[in-house]
């Protein structure tokens, strides 16, 4: 069984891992749909997001183990790290749930990283600034892809409407947890690499308010309560879905296709 690896806890790279984990997580949970979505073209739309979100994971993580110099790569940074040193968003572990769930997390997440990508894509890190660059082409798909589908569903059926109301009031309490700045978003910010996530907000929020407006939806009232993924404090479904991405690498320790 190959064991953990130990990863630095620089402010720079704990930056970059709060991206690509939040995009590689998410990536897991969308994969979960294939075979399983409501319409055959959906399958294949949410796998190819899955794949989106995987490369630009890929990417990110691939740079912050150059960035580490510990000799890391993308595979033993995605595969064998011990659940605290991961560093997404709470959002993105919470199980898969039913289809409008899924089209509510996304919408909330796409227009978080396509405002994240446009704004890294003027990083002072020209490495980071070129990832961003493509990928802020993908959010902008993906972020149209959930809105249209938020419509479809807000405006459908009473169940359509009531299953999509359930999963906002489910999800939306998490959403805090994208804008809450602290010292690995001050060093971003002042060398340049990239904003504090909390400078995201105001647009974040003008955006989903339109959204949401447009499926006939509100935001929900803001509760006191803030998670605390992108500290290394996960949920209980973390450690689930940490054992189905590591096992084969972890049974086959340098395993390649």
């Amino acid at each position: 069984m190959q064991a953990s690896i130990r990863i630095a806890a620089g402010p720079a790279l704990q930056y970059l891992l709060r991206i690509g984990d939040s995009a590689l997580v998410l990536a897991q949970r969308l994969a979960e749909w294939t075979g399983h979505a409501p319409v055959l073209e959906e399958d294949i739309a949410l796998a190819n997001m899955a794949l989106d979100l995987l490369g630009q994971s890929r990417a990110i993580l691939s740079h912050a183990g150059t960035l580490e110099g510990a000799g890391h790569d993308e595979d033993q940074l995605a595969f064998l790290r011990e659940e605290r040193d991961y560093r997404n968003v709470t959002l993105v572990e919470l199980p898969r749930g039913d289809f409008a769930f899924t089209v509510v997390r996304n919408t909330m997440m796409a227009t978080f990283f396509r405002l994240l990508w446009e704004r890294l894509a003027a990083s002072a890190d020209t490495e980071l600034a070129g990832i961003a660059g493509k990928a802020v082409k993908e959010a902008r798909y993906h972020q149209q892809h959930a809105a249209d589908w938020l419509a479809r569903l807000g405006g459908g059926t009473v169940e359509s409407r009531r299953r999509t109301e359930k999963a906002l009031a489910e999800l939306w309490p998490y959403h805090a947890e994208l804008f809450a700045s602290d010292e690995i978003d001050e060093h971003a910010a002042s060398s340049g690499l990239g904003p504090r996530w909390s400078e995201l907000r105001e647009p974040w929020s003008a955006e989903m308010a339109q959204i949401l407006g447009e499926a006939g939806l509100a935001p929900p009232a803001t509760v006191p309560f803030l998670s605390t993924g992108k500290r290394g404090v996960h949920s209980e479904h973390m450690g689930f879905i940490l054992a189905e991405m590591q096992q084969l690498q972890r049974a086959y320790p340098g395993g390649v296709w």
